[in-house]
């Protein structure tokens, strides 16, 4: 392993950045050229057809099969001539990744002669094995059958890879029998909830508008490592994060990386996955050092969410293949160093009308601030009744490393405002107690009129907050840098939909009732106010004193993934997800199942791993850099020499006997308390025990790991090290 690591070393300094060239000099140039849009679209199809696809897409409804047809064959007359010479259905299982299965458009006709063939029926259906994807039960191995399902909503795009070119056609995944088998079917279903409940309010403040769109902007952190040195870190190959190494002398704590000058290599890698990105529709914008040593982040513009994370899932695809070609490696793992900055993946989530307005932005004029304020506090209202629900959205292994860490927003679900909304929203608190006479200026009286100064650029922002205003958007900063951002996505549209709806319909009384509309809108929002106060958080969130304030405010605060999913199969949250139609009881236990098998296997795999290390690499280098000692101080005592200098060797002889021991005690330990586990035929026990009686196990082996790193001669150790993994680039 020592070996490995100085040949590792070598090469890196080796390494010479990738020149990468433009294709084009303008950006918008080439932007989306691999991609069937409308461009394409009307290019290749009769403007009937074109006219038909375009109804069915913004309606939602079936397109029909000579739509289908002219569809499908003006999808490869497009691709083939860019040289694609197969197709596949492109969909997202419940394994986070992406998935495909190839087919040519070579086929052979009634007569024997060869031909390019793609039909309507194979773009609209294809049929996959159900019962070798995560289904949670759903389906048994014996029962293989399931389908993937054209999302005309999304448009296909060219992916080259090693010289071939495949069409990908965006899909959902389902079982026979119907369960959602993804997570872009319940995003898709959520997002027509959404737009449904929003369209309803906006129609108490513009009776024009018809459409609601939830537009999503996602950063994406990483971090780069040159790919020889991952190589020789069989933790990070297996693992996605180190499982062993002692902090560096420096790490991030000069800020010195921070949107610095960006490495040659680093910018190299950016610049061609930028470019094939761009090529693909995907409008990044932004890219920059982030906090840690080697460690970035992109970002795109904002854009329909749905198409937003099919973007994501495809652009983490890419940096792969792309840092390939660079020999760098792309670490997506929420922590993969221990000591420095995670990663992250901030979700900034707006809705917008078809009239061209942010329903989260202040307006210039009182009316506008009102409808802005019933958006605004009903989002509010919705993360403090169903907070332990959007936690479940993002918990993972992975991300449990993340959250709650000096850098990451708190595993406590809040809401952090800035100090002038929140002093806004205090004052509609007080001041809707204010008795209306006929004639009053109402928004006047309650404060309204006063919001745009206030409000507009003047909105502060909160590092440790996991849901923050940012002045027009919502960031969910808490979901991770390696997770698919459907599942959040599609429990933040659910349950702002299901209190939009609550709130029209109590609003919808109190006019019954007899009051004006606005008075009633004001009445309810005051009571969002004050029941979801407890929510609102302007502070530190990563103080100590954070987690008894919100202990005292009745917030939960649940660090690990097996008791925060439980919230996923709540009677409250099944209602929800029931009542709109986005996720049946039957699918959310299923994932509850999926999630929870996941984190075991995970921490199986790490403790597998660690294990390995431990025994096989790290205490044969320490025992016979031991003996190394021993034969040093018998020589001294044989020439006589037994001196001071002896005795601290052999101190260092008993410090590493007793390191090693540790290792040995707790590896036998883990082991053990993993055949336990293993015994366990409950799936939630099985997940706590591996949370509680496994990965427990893992900070004292790593602890002795490090100090012997620190011992050890630097020739003689085995892993590549943090100084290593973190400034060579």
């Amino acid at each position: 392993m020592a070996i490995l690591r100085f040949k590792a070393l070598e090469l890196v300094n080796e390494r010479k950045a990738v020149t990468v060239k433009p294709a084009h000099p303008r950006r918008s140039d080439s932007f989306g050229q691999n991609v069937f849009n409308l461009e394409a679209m009307r290019a290749n199809m009769a403007g009937e057809y074109f006219k038909k696809l375009q109804a069915a897409v913004k309606q939602g409804a079936a397109v029909e099969r000579n739509v289908a047809d002219a569809v499908a064959s003006a999808m490869k007359t497009w691709a083939m001539a860019k040289g694609a010479t197969h197709y596949t259905h492109w969909f997202q299982p419940l394994t986070g990744a992406t998935a495909e299965k190839h087919d040519s458009f070579f086929d052979l006709n009634s007569e024997g002669r060869a031909i390019e063939s793609f039909k309507g029926s194979a773009l609209v259906q294809q049929e996959p094995d159900a019962s070798s994807f995560p289904n949670g039960g759903i389906r048994n191995t014996f029962e293989a059958r399931g389908y993937t399902a054209w999302d005309p909503t999304s448009p296909a795009f060219i992916i080259e890879t090693v010289g071939a070119k495949t069409l990908c056609i965006p899909t959902i995944f389902v079982a026979y029998t119907g369960e959602a088998l993804d997570y872009k079917a319940p995003l898709l279903k959520s997002l027509a909830v959404l737009e449904k409940a929003a369209l309803d309010v906006c129609q108490y403040f513009d009776k024009d508008v018809s459409r609601v769109h939830t537009t999503l902007g996602i950063e994406q952190e990483y971090f780069l490592v040159d790919k020889a040195l991952y190589d020789a870190r069989p933790d990070l190959v297996m693992t996605g994060r180190t499982l062993f190494g002692h902090a560096p002398a420096k790490g991030q704590q000069l800020d010195d990386h921070y949107f610095g000058s960006i490495p040659a290599r680093a910018h190299g890698f950016m610049l061609e996955f930028e470019e094939e990105a761009n090529q693909l529709g995907i409008p990044l914008r932004t890219r920059h050092n982030e906090v840690a040593p080697n460690q970035f982040e992109c970002a795109p513009t904002f854009e329909d969410a749905n198409l937003a994370v099919d973007h994501n899932q495809l652009l983490m695809d890419i940096m792969g293949r792309v840092a390939e070609r660079h020999n760098l490696k792309v670490l997506l793992h929420e922590k993969p160093f221990a000591g420095v900055n995670g990663s992250g993946k901030h979700n900034n989530w707006a809705m917008s009308t078809d009239t061209g307005v942010n329903l989260l932005a202040p307006g210039r004029r009182p009316k506008e601030n009102l409808q802005f304020l019933a958006f605004f506090i009903t989002t509010i209202k919705a993360v403090h009744r169903y907070g332990d629900l959007l936690r479940a959205s993002i918990a993972s292994a992975s991300n449990d490393h993340r959250l709650g860490a000096n850098e990451a927003p708190p595993a406590i679900m809040s809401v952090f405002v800035g100090s002038m909304l929140d002093s806004v929203l205090d004052e509609l608190e007080r001041t809707a107690k204010v008795p209306l006479d006929k004639g009053d200026n109402i928004y006047l009286k309650l404060g309204i009129d006063k919001i745009p100064p206030i409000l507009l650029d003047n909105t502060d922002r909160n590092r440790t907050s996991p849901f923050a205003f940012t002045g027009n958007k919502f960031e969910f900063r808490a979901v991770g840098s390696s997770a698919n951002c459907s599942s959040a996505m599609t429990t933040l549209n659910a349950i702002v939909a299901d209190q939009l709806i609550d709130f029209k319909t109590e609003v919808d009384e109190l006019i019954d009732q007899g009051k004006k509309k606005e008075v009633a809108i004001v009445e309810v929002l005051r009571q969002y106010v004050i029941s979801s106060k407890s929510i609102r958080f302007e502070g530190n969130g990563y103080s100590d004193e954070w987690k008894e304030e919100a202990a005292r405010r009745g917030l939960k605060n649940v660090p690990t993934t097996p008791l925060a999913l439980d919230a996923l199969v709540t009677q409250d949250s099944t209602d929800l997800f029931v009542r709109h139609g986005i996720l049946s009881k039957v699918e959310l236990h299923a994932r509850h199942e999926i999630l929870l098998e996941e984190y075991q296997k995970k921490i199986q795999i790490e403790g597998r791993v660690m294990g390995d290390l431990a025994i096989n690499h790290i205490i044969p280098t320490a025992i016979a850099y031991q003996t190394k000692l021993v034969e040093n101080v018998r020589g001294l005592r044989e020439l006589g020499l037994d001196t001071d200098h002896a005795q601290v060797t052999i101190e260092m002889i008993k410090a590493i006997s007793g390191y090693v021991s540790t290792i040995k005690t707790n590896v036998d330990a883990m082991v053990e308390a993993r055949k336990d586990a293993n015994k366990l035929t409950d799936v939630r026990e099985q997940a706590i025990a591996y949370c509680d009686d496994i990965k427990t196990k893992f900070a004292p082996i790593r602890r002795a790991v490090d100090k012997l790193e620190q011992m050890v001669a630097d020739e003689d150790w085995p892993l590549v090290k943090y100084r290593e993994l973190l400034f060579r680039n």
